[in-house]
């Protein structure tokens, strides 16, 4: 274990053993060096994430259960497992970002609440409604039907639509959110109130 900071800042291979050949004392030191980083580390990823600190958190417990599951194969004899440790985290900031992105914009039932199409137990108007939205629909171009029904009807993701459809990720993105733009001016033409075009 670590006595002091000065300690713990070093690159590793002296903390091992006098031999540096280690056995169950270099794992538990190892596993020093990767907590004495936690505050260091946890500044890095705070100023990656801004203000979202619960995020942060996440990341850094993320970045810190990685590395104690994988003491035994990470080699401090040739890097510094600082440079590890700010790499994963690094990378896994960039993965949360990349998985807040891809959550797909378009139409829910929120969109229609107070207009023909929220339900009101009248099933000869809702009849009317899916006929009106079928008709909508219809005008949309094939591909971007396609992508509209996938995504918000038969609730597929963006990746299960593209692999069906044979077409890149973005692709089903682009034509999903096209295709709402498209829906929602086909509903304003058509009359129905409370969708903006």
């Amino acid at each position: 274990m670590c006595v002091n900071e000065s300690d713990c800042r070093r690159d590793g291979a002296e903390i091992l053993t006098d031999d540096g050949t280690g056995g169950d004392d270099e794992y538990s030191a190892v596993a020093s060096l990767i907590i004495a980083e936690r505050d260091s580390l946890r500044r890095f990823v705070t100023g990656l994430m801004g203000r979202d600190v619960h995020a942060a958190e996440d990341v850094l417990q993320e970045t810190l259960l990685r590395a104690l599951q994988r003491v035994g194969r990470l080699d401090v004899h040739e890097r510094p497992v600082r440079m590890w440790l700010f790499r994963v985290a690094r990378n896994l900031v960039v993965d949360h970002r990349r998985r807040d992105r891809a959550v797909p914009v378009g139409i829910s039932a929120a969109d229609f609440a107070g207009t023909a199409l929220e339900y009101s137990g009248d099933h000869a108007g809702l009849v009317a409604d899916r006929s009106v939205l079928l008709a909508a629909l219809d005008a949309l171009p094939p591909a971007h039907r396609e992508a509209v029904v996938r995504v918000h009807v038969m609730d597929q993701t963006g990746a299960d639509a593209a692999a069906d459809m044979g077409v890149p990720r973005g692709t089903v993105k682009s034509r999903t959110h096209h295709g709402v733009r498209a829906l929602r001016a086909e509903l304003a033409r058509r009359g129905v109130n409370g969708v903006a075009a």
